[in-house]
């Protein structure tokens, strides 16, 4: 019945194969749903998988999958293939504790061979893994989905141009989600990819080779520039072309009767490597996400029959929004500063800045290493570059943070969103590392925002700096709720602040752990220990004065913050060693990120399972002291 459910049926792309072409338009829809109502229990990424439904179905029902490997780039578009490849059952933990990945992950599914949540590493994977089946002597395919969005990654420039020289066989499906590269496509273009994909025109191609390397060197040459010509001209690609890649396309990447017999004249191709470019449309099938500026790109959970995205009933204003603002009130008074964000104007908050000054706002696409040279350009020639980059999407670019900006010492100044753990998008998005990593670096300066007002202050901070680079980090989500200033005021640098006296233990916060330190304090006070609080700021240049004080005067003198071993801890310990603090009889412990990847869960969670929570501070103290809390918690009972 033509009615039956068939997703009902498919538990993995081997039962999707048994279906008949005409039954899958019908799966598709049903997959669509599916994958809506999934997302607005979880929340997570919409707009891209929706885009890819037709084309999630193609690729499984005419590749054997997973004995042919199929690399989903970033992984955003990946919540359609996890449905149909054994994980339907399972969808609704998207992003949970102890859930499925948002990102393809090759611990949960023999179905996907890559992990992948950054993004344009598809087509190094996909050749990589190409290679290993040659040189293994299989037959299998390799096929890597890439958006074009990824496109605008030098990485996946290097991987095509590597794998055109290599002549390897291999398929790159490129899904172009926003029109961004081809022209509307219709029947005729449909055709043309159908018949220059096909066996026919790919034999008389190779005949026509064969005999033209029998006559003088001049025809060849004419020929195959007349060939590449005539093709560029009906159907575009003539870049890829250039790079060793046949061209197919552009072809409707929401239509199955297009899709399904190019996909298969591609599959049995013996010739390589292939680029087959697929036009969707990105949120395509839900109005809501059609019509939505972001075409629900990143979404919280949300009611299905009308969009609404579930509200935060918190009215602390969120880090990024602060940051965002904070830099465009300081570009009011300063037209030398500029904005740069590498393919995340909203998710950084410099949409807003764009909407005030269009000409000083740039986003260079995903291309981290090219947003910090950039910058660096623009700071040789006196302006004030704020290059705003997540945490863990600055790692891509750290040769350039070192030999472009911080050899030259040009005062390129790094807004370091999502510091710290940052919840559902687990570890491949955690700011775990930035602290070690630029902290060892020569005459930078590296601080963090204990709250929402200090980001006002550091934002200031970094626009008065003009003699050597800086960098600002700070978390996702939303502030504490402090009172907020007017305007940001340039703090001292290299000083911090004592925020609550004490006599016994003092806890130094770099960065946002301070709400949970003054938390920790009013525990330590219950059990009789008089605790100071304060926060550093400034990791470096460190406030020496203050560490030196903060060891001299207490007892136990404990260091918190967000980020892995290497960073502040190491520095402050390095300081008592130098002054020979460490052979006084001082407690010192350093708390930092464990020496693991933390799964994805609620912010505070991954806090908890850290240790870097209030009850893990108080531990923390407490073992410096020899004594057990929990014997400690009975007596005071």
């Amino acid at each position: 019945m033509a009615n039956t459910p068939l997703l009902d049926q498919v538990r993995i792309p081997e039962d999707l194969r048994k279906l008949e072409p005409a039954q899958l338009p019908q799966l598709a829809a049903e997959l669509r749903q599916e994958t809506i109502d999934a997302v607005s229990v979880t929340g997570g990424h919409l707009g891209a998988g929706l885009g890819v439904i037709e084309l999630t179905v193609a690729l499984h029902y005419i590749f054997d999958t997973p004995r042919d490997r199929l690399i989903w780039d970033v992984g955003h578009q990946a919540y359609p293939h996890k449905i149909l490849t054994g994980r339907r059952d399972r969808i609704r933990t998207l992003r949970q504790p102890g859930g499925l990945s948002g990102f393809t992950r090759r611990s949960e599914s023999e179905y996907d061979p890559f992990g992948a949540a950054h993004s344009s590493t598809s087509i190094s994977a996909a050749l990589g893994m190409a290679v290993a089946r040659d040189l293994d002597g299989k037959k299998n395919n390799v096929v890597a989905v890439i958006g074009d969005g990824a496109m605008s990654a030098g990485m996946a420039y290097e991987a095509m141009n590597n794998a055109g020289a290599m002549n390897s066989r291999l398929i790159v499906v490129l899904n172009d989600n926003d029109m961004s590269i081809a022209p509307p496509v219709g029947a005729m273009s449909a055709y043309l990819a159908r018949l220059i994909s096909g066996k026919a025109y790919r034999s008389l191609r190779e005949i026509g080779k064969h005999l033209l390397h029998k006559l003088p060197r001049f025809f060849e040459d004419s020929a195959a520039k007349a060939e590449e010509f005539a093709r560029g001209f009906w159907t575009g690609g003539t870049l890829f072309e250039e790079m060793g890649f046949f061209y197919v396309g552009p072809i409707d990447g929401h239509n199955l009767d297009h899709l399904l017999p190019i996909l298969k004249n591609v599959r049995d191709s013996e010739t390589g490597p292939i680029l087959v470019h697929v036009v969707t449309q990105k949120g395509k099938g839900y109005p809501p996400a059609e019509t939505s500026a972001d075409k629900y790109h990143g979404v919280v959970k949300f009611d299905v029959a009308t969009g609404a995205q579930t509200k935060s009933k918190s009215h602390a204003p969120v880090y990024t929004k602060v940051f965002a603002e904070s830099l465009v009130k300081e570009a009011r008074k300063d037209d030398k500063i500029v904005a740069i964000t590498g393919a995340m104007p909203s998710g950084t908050g410099l949409d807003l800045f764009e909407a005030e000054f269009p000409d000083r706002m740039f986003d260079v696409g995903i291309a981290e290493q090219h947003a910090v040279t950039f910058a660096a350009g623009l700071a040789t020639e006196g302006f004030k570059p704020f290059a705003a980059i997540y945490s863990t999407f600055l790692q891509r670019a750290y040769d350039q943070v070192v030999h472009d900006v911080a050899i030259q010492s040009l005062p390129v100044r790094f807004a370091i969103d999502r510091a710290g753990l940052v919840g559902a998008d687990g570890a491949t998005h955690a700011g775990s590392f930035d602290v070690a990593y630029l902290g060892c670096l020569p005459n930078f300066v590296v601080m963090a925002a204990a709250d929402e007002a200090e980001l006002v202050h550091m934002v200031a901070t970094a626009a008065s700096i003009n003699d050597r680079p800086s960098a600002f980090r700070y978390p996702r989500g939303e502030g504490t709720g402090v009172a907020m200033p007017e305007e940001g005021k340039p703090l001292e640098i290299g000083k911090g602040r004592i925020v609550r006296e004490g006599s016994k233990v003092a806890l130094l916060s770099f960065g946002a752990r301070l709400q949970e330190c003054l938390t920790a304090a009013d525990e330590l006070a219950g059990f009789g220990l008089s605790t100071t609080v304060a926060d550093a700021r400034f990791a470096k240049p460190l406030d020496t004065d203050l560490v030196l004080r903060l060891a001299r005067e207490h007892e136990v003198l404990v260091t918190i913050e967000e980020g892995s071993v290497g960073g502040f801890g190491s520095y402050v310990l390095q300081t008592l060693a130098d002054n020979g603090v460490l052979d006084s009889g001082l407690k010192v412990r350093t708390m930092v990120l464990p020496d693991v990847f933390i799964e994805q869960d609620s912010p505070v969670a991954q806090y908890a399972t850290a240790g870097l929570d209030a009850r893990g501070i108080v531990t923390k103290v407490f073992e410096a002291l020899g004594k057990d809390l929990t014997a400690e918690t009975v007596k005071l009972a």
